[in-house]
C-alpha cells in the first residue's frame, strides 16, 4: 500500500513538475535576480570598497564577512610585495596606535608593542622598503593640522596611505563638555580641506570612533560615553563628507571598526581599547582596501574592478551572439514554413488534407540551438564569477553546515529507491547511484569549507579516489568486453569529458589545469586505452579460447603498475582495472551468484567477507580520523584508500537484496556528476571555488536553495547539450571524423596562437 502511494505521489509530482518546467523556472529566477542586483547596484553604487569599509558581519566568533564581497587574508610575503616602496602613516590617539601595531604585524609578526606610548613610533622593513609610522596626535587640533599641512606642501614626504582619527581624548580632557564638541567641529572643519587635498593623490581614511564598554571604564574615563562618541562621529562624517561642494569626498570613512567593536568590546580589558582579534580584523580590512586592486587575489573580491575582457573572450562572445542570431533566424524561417504547410480544408469533401512534411530535426538546427543555449548559459557563468553583478562571500566551516545537509540528502536518497533492471555487481544503476551520492557529498564539502576538518578531508579524498577507481573499472570493462578500440569511441569519450572545460577555459579565462579532475581522468583514460590497445590486443573473446591470454593481460597490467609506481602516481585506477578483470573472469566461470535476491557467494563466505569489509571500512575511518596532519595522511592515502573502496563495493553487492535496489535520487545526479563537478566552480561557489555565490543576500538558507536549484538545472542542460553536440561533431563515419578532427586541431592551434598573443600583451 505504501509503495502504491509512493508511486502515485511521484507520478502526480512528475505530471505537474518536469525537468523542462524546472529549467524554465530557473531561467525566470535568473532574469529576476539579475534585474534586482542590477537595480540595487545602480541605486546603492557599485563600489565594493564602500561595503568593505562600512558594513559586514561576523561568521562565528572571529571571522569577519564584508557585505557582498570576499576578504583575502594576506600573508607576510603578499603584504610586503604589495607595499614595496610605500609609506603608510597612522596619525591619532591610542586606538589608532593599536591599529598601527596590528597593521605592522601583518608585515612583521615579530614586531613588539613597546616604546613611548605617548610618542611617535616608526617602523621600516629595509628589504622591501616599506615604511610605516605612527604619529601621536590624540586630539584634532592645531598640532594635527600642522602635521597634515606639511604633507600637502612636501610631495616627497607625503605618505601613500594616511589613516587618521581622534576624539576620546577631547571628551576626556574637557569632561565631555558641549564646548569641546563645538571646538572639535571647528578643528575638523579646518583640516578637512587639507585631507581632501591629500586624498587626490594618496589614500586617506578617517577612522570613526568605536563604542566603549562603559561598565569597564576607569573613573577618569567615565565621561567617555557612547552617546558622546556618536555625537563626535556624526560631526566628523557631516563635515568631511561636505568638504567638497559639487562632488563626493575623496576622504574615505573607516566606519566598519564600529560594527566590529559592537560585537567584541565586551572582551576589552579596560572598556576603551579593542581586543587583539578585533584590531587584527580592522588591519586586514585596511590591507584589503589598498592591496586587492594591486595584487588581485582570487579570494579578495572587495575593491577589485571587473577584469577586462581578453581577445579570446571577445571572440567567444561574438561567436555565441552570432549563434543566437542564427538560431532565431532559422527558427523564424522554420516557423513560417510550418505555417504554410498547415492542414487545409478540401472544399468538395469538407475533409482536411495534410501536407506531407519532413518533421526530423536537421543537424544544423541542433547545432545552432545547442550553441544558442550554451551562449546564454555562459553569459550566466560570466555574470556570476567575473562581472561582479552578484555578490560573493567567504566560506565558514561548522560541523552543522556539513553534517546536516549530509543527513538530509541521505534521507532523500533512501526514500527515492527503485528496483534495478539487473542485479549484477556494479550495474549501471548502481554506479550512477554511487557517482551521484559521492558528487553530492563533495559539493557539500566544498560549499561548507569542510577541508579545514581533517577527518572529512581524508574521507573526501577517498571519494575522489573512488571516481578514479570507477574510471579504471568502467573503461577496462568496455574495452575488454567490446574490443572496440576505434577512434570514434576515443573521440566520444574525450569530447564528453573535455567539451565543457574547454568552453570554460575560453569564457572564464582559466587554464586547462585549473579544472584539475578533468585533465586527471582524461590522462588516465588514455593510459587505459593505450595499455589495452597496444600489441598484443587481448580482449575477452580472444582470452576465452586460451587461458594463456589471461596471463598475457596480467603481464600488461603488471608492467602498467611498475610504470605507475616508478612515476609515483596513484594506483587507484590500476586497482579499478584489476578489480574489473578479476570480477569479469569470475563471472565468466559462473563463480558468482548474481540472481535477484541471492547473496554473491555461499552464505558462509558472504558473511565472512561482509564482516571483513565492515571491519576494513571502519578501520580506515578510524585511521583517517586519528591523523595528525594532512602531509602525514596524504603520504599513505594512495596505498590505503583502495581498502575502503573495495570494502564499500563488497558491502553494497554481497547481499542480494542490496544489489536488487538502487536510489533513483542519487542515480539522477550521478548521470550529470561531471557537469555538477565542473559547474560548481563558477555558478554555485564563487571566486574559482574560494567563496560562495550570493544571489539572495541576508538569507543564507534561501540563497543556498535558490542557487542550488539554478545550478542543478544548468548542469543538466549542459549535459544534454554536450550529448547533442557529440552526435554531430563526432560522426561514426571515419572519413568524416578525420575531417572534423583536422578542423578541431586547427581550432586549437588558432587558440594557442591567440593565447600567446594575449599573454604577451598582458606582460
Amino acid at each position: 500500500m505504501a509503495a502504491l502511494a509512493y508511486n502515485l505521489g511521484k507520478r502526480e509530482i512528475n505530471h505537474y513538475f518536469s525537468v523542462r518546467s524546472a529549467k524554465v523556472l530557473a531561467l525566470v529566477a535568473v532574469l529576476l535576480l539579475a534585474a534586482c542586483h542590477l537595480a540595487s547596484r545602480r541605486y546603492r553604487g557599485n563600489d565594493s570598497c564602500e561595503y568593505l569599509l562600512s558594513s559586514g558581519r561576523f561568521l562565528g566568533e572571529k571571522v569577519w564577512q564584508p557585505h557582498s564581497c570576499m576578504m583575502h587574508k594576506y600573508k607576510i610575503s603578499e603584504a610586503k610585495n604589495c607595499l614595496v616602496d610605500k609609506h603608510i602613516a597612522f596619525i591619532g590617539d591610542s586606538r589608532i596606535r593599536q591599529l598601527f601595531y596590528s597593521f605592522v604585524k601583518i608585515i612583521n609578526p615579530q614586531f613588539k608593542e613597546e616604546g613611548n606610548k605617548h610618542g611617535n613610533i616608526p617602523f621600516e622593513d629595509k628589504i622591501s622598503s616599506v615604511k610605516v609610522d605612527f604619529l601621536w596626535h590624540p586630539e584634532v587640533n592645531g598640532s594635527m593640522k600642522q602635521c597634515i599641512k606639511v604633507w600637502t606642501e612636501d610631495s616627497v614626504a607625503k605618505p601613500h596611505v594616511i589613516v587618521a582619527g581622534a576624539a576620546t581624548w577631547s571628551i576626556k580632557i574637557h569632561n565631555g563638555s558641549n564646548e569641546a564638541l563645538s571646538q572639535y567641529k571647528m578643528n575638523i572643519t579646518s583640516i578637512a580641506p587639507l585631507l581632501e587635498k591629500l586624498a587626490k593623490t594618496s589614500d586617506v581614511y578617517w577612522v570613526l570612533q568605536d563604542p566603549v564598554y562603559e561598565d569597564l571604564l576607569s573613573e577618569n574615563r567615565k565621561m567617555i560615553t557612547n552617546e558622546k562618541i556618536d555625537a563626535y562621529n556624526e560631526a566628523a562624517v557631516s563635515i568631511l563628507n561636505s568638504s567638497t561642494r559639487n562632488s563626493k569626498s575623496n576622504v574615505k570613512m573607516f566606519s566598519v571598526s564600529k560594527l566590529i567593536a559592537q560585537e567584541t568590546i565586551t572582551e576589552s580589558l579596560d572598556g576603551l581599547h579593542l581586543p587583539e582579534s578585533s584590531r587584527e580584523t580592522s588591519a586586514m580590512i585596511l590591507m584589503n582596501v589598498y592591496c586587492n586592486k594591486i595584487l588581485k587575489p582570487v579570494d579578495g573580491s572587495c575593491c577589485q574592478p571587473r577584469p577586462p575582457l581578453t581577445l579570446i573572450q571577445k571572440l567567444a562572445a561574438c561567436f555565441f551572439t552570432l549563434s543566437i542570431i542564427g538560431y532565431l533566424i532559422f527558427y523564424i524561417i522554420h516557423r513560417n514554413t510550418h505555417r504554410k504547410n498547415k492542414p487545409c480544408t478540401d472544399l468538395e469533401s469538407g475533409e482536411e488534407k495534410k501536407n506531407i512534411i519532413n518533421t526530423s530535426v536537421s543537424p544544423l538546427e541542433i547545432l545552432l540551438q545547442s550553441f544558442c543555449k550554451l551562449g546564454l548559459i555562459m553569459a550566466y557563468f560570466y555574470m556570476c564569477d567575473r562581472a561582479n553583478l552578484f555578490m560573493k562571500e567567504n566560506k565558514f566551516y561548522t560541523h552543522s553546515t556539513f553534517f546536516i545537509p549530509i543527513i538530509y540528502i541521505l534521507v532523500l536518497g533512501v526514500f527515492y529507491n527503485e528496483n534495478t533492471k539487473e542485479t549484477k555487481v556494479l550495474n549501471r544503476e548502481q554506479t550512477d547511484e554511487w557517482k551521484g551520492w559521492m558528487q553530492l557529498v563533495i559539493l557539500i564539502y566544498h560549499i561548507s569549507g569542510a577541508s579545514t576538518f581533517l577527518p572529512v578531508y581524508m574521507h573526501i579524498r577517498v571519494l575522489v579516489a573512488a571516481y578514479l577507481f570507477q574510471t579504471g573499472y568502467g573503461h577496462f570493462s568496455y574495452f575488454w568486453i567490446k574490443g572496440d578500440f576505434g577512434i570514434h569511441r576515443v573521440c566520444q569519450v574525450l569530447f564528453r569529458l573535455n567539451f565543457l572545460v574547454v568552453v570554460l577555459c575560453i569564457v572564464m579565462d582559466r587554464p586547462y589545469q585549473f579544472y584539475y579532475f578533468v585533465p586527471l581522468v582524461t590522462v588516465w583514460f588514455m593510459v587505459i586505452y593505450v595499455t589495452l590497445a597496444l600489441w598484443p590486443q587481448i580482449i575477452q573473446k580472444k582470452a576465452n579460447g586460451n587461458c594463456f591470454w589471461h596471463f598475457g593481460l596480467l603481464l600488461k597490467l603488471a608492467f602498467l603498475l611498475l610504470c605507475i609506481c616508478f612515476l609515483a602516481y596513484s594506483q587507484v585506477v590500476f586497482h579499478g582495472m584489476l578489480f574489473a578483470f578479476i570480477y569479469l573472469a569470475l563471472q565468466k566461470r559462473q563463480v558468482l551468484s548474481e540472481g535477484k535476491g541471492e547473496p554473491l557467494f555461499s552464505n558462509k563466505i558472504s558473511n565472512f567477507l561482509l564482516f571483513i569489509s565492515v571491519v576494513s571500512f571502519l578501520t580506515y575511518s578510524i585511521w583517517a580520523s586519528s591523523c595528525k596532519n594532512k602531509a602525514e595522511c596524504n603520504e599513505l592515502h594512495p596505498s590505503v584508500s583502495v581498502v575502503q573502496i573495495l570494502a564499500f563495493i563488497l558491502i553494497r553487492n554481497i547481499p542480494g537484496y542490496a544489489r536488487s535496489v538502487y536510489s533513483s535520487f542519487f542515480a539522477w545526479f550521478g548521470k550529470i556528476s561531471l557537469e555538477l563537478f565542473i559547474c560548481q566552480y563558477h555558478i554555485w561557489l564563487a571566486a574559482d571555488t574560494r567563496g560562495i555565490l550570493v544571489l539572495i543576500p541576508g538569507n543564507p538558507m534561501l540563497n543556498i536553495i535558490v542557487s542550488t536549484f539554478i545550478f542543478v538545472c544548468v548542469a543538466h542542460e549542459i549535459s544534454q547539450i554536450t550529448n547533442d553536440l557529440a552526435q554531430i561533431i563526432i560522426p561514426k563515419d571515419n572519413s568524416s571524423l578525420l575531417k572534423r578532427l583536422a578542423c578541431i586541431a586547427a581550432f586549437f592551434c588558432g587558440l594557442l596562437i591567440l593565447s600567446s598573443i594575449q599573454d604577451k600583451s598582458r606582460h
